[in-house]
């Protein structure tokens, strides 16, 4: 019980409006509307304005219009006399130890509202701390996540053109083989076709040389000893009419 008085004073100190936002959860839970679906709006961190550490400010806005600025004061009075007038409410020892209370609480929150709400807040900010703390080490966390999977993505679309560029890669080597194996063949066919045409250039050649010693020899032991002489006298005499003709011409 004096915790949650202590809780109450300390908020009665931050100046929340327990009853306004009692009020306003209160009617949400009455919404019967299509708006019942809509996402509810947080609650704001500080309460509305209060006066004597209680009562909502926006009831003493509510009054003003009709009532003027007594007009609140007035009403509270006139009730309490209507209560006492009526013996709706009787003064008994139990009002007594209520008014020594309340004394004992306002003393308190008075005195020490501040140090505790201060605690409390500085709990609080804490606690916030450590959440945001733990929220931006997830959020980095994550970040760095959707930063990998994004290169792991970059690296899939690049997966396809590494695929394109080997296998081109190996149809250019298969066309290279092909090209030189095809190379080599013609040079295989070549090389024959120059062993024979070789071959059949050796063969006229042997058969010339054949025909020509066959010739010679023929034509040698067709010569007689006689006509060999009268052969060797012409030449002789063809060589000396060469040698005088030269003589002239170098004289001249």
């Amino acid at each position: 019980m004096l915790s949650r008085l202590v809780f109450l004073s300390a908020n009665s100190l931050r100046s929340s409006g327990l009853i306004g936002a009692g009020l306003v959860q209160a009617s949400r839970s009455l919404q019967t509307s299509s708006q019942r679906l809509a996402p509810v709006p947080p609650l704001p961190d500080h309460g509305g304005k209060v006066r004597h550490g209680l009562i909502p400010e926006e009831l003493f806005e509510f009054l003003y219009p009709k009532t003027g600025v007594t007009g609140p004061y007035m009403l509270g009075t006139g009730l309490i006399v209507y209560l006492l007038s009526k013996e709706l409410y009787v003064i008994n020892h139990e009002t007594i130890y209520a008014i020594c209370i309340g004394t004992i609480i306002v003393y308190g929150v008075k005195k020490y509202g501040a140090t505790v709400a201060a605690f409390i807040d500085s709990i609080n900010e804490e606690k916030v701390a450590k959440a945001q703390a733990a929220k931006d080490s997830h959020i980095s966390f994550l970040t760095e996540a959707i930063e990998n999977e994004k290169k792991e993505q970059w690296r899939v679309e690049g997966r396809g053109m590494l695929f394109d560029a080997k296998r081109n890669n190996v149809a250019m080597l298969l066309e290279t083989n092909y090209r030189e194996r095809q190379h080599m063949v013609t040079n295989e066919v070549k090389r024959r076709l120059d062993y024979q045409i070789a071959l059949q250039h050796l063969n006229r050649r042997l058969q010339q040389e054949h025909m020509i010693n066959w010739v010679e020899k023929n034509v040698i032991s067709s010569i007689t000893p006689q006509q060999e002489k009268e052969s060797i006298a012409k030449c002789i005499a063809d060589l000396k009419v060469l040698a005088k003709t030269t003589q002239a011409k170098a004289a001249a």
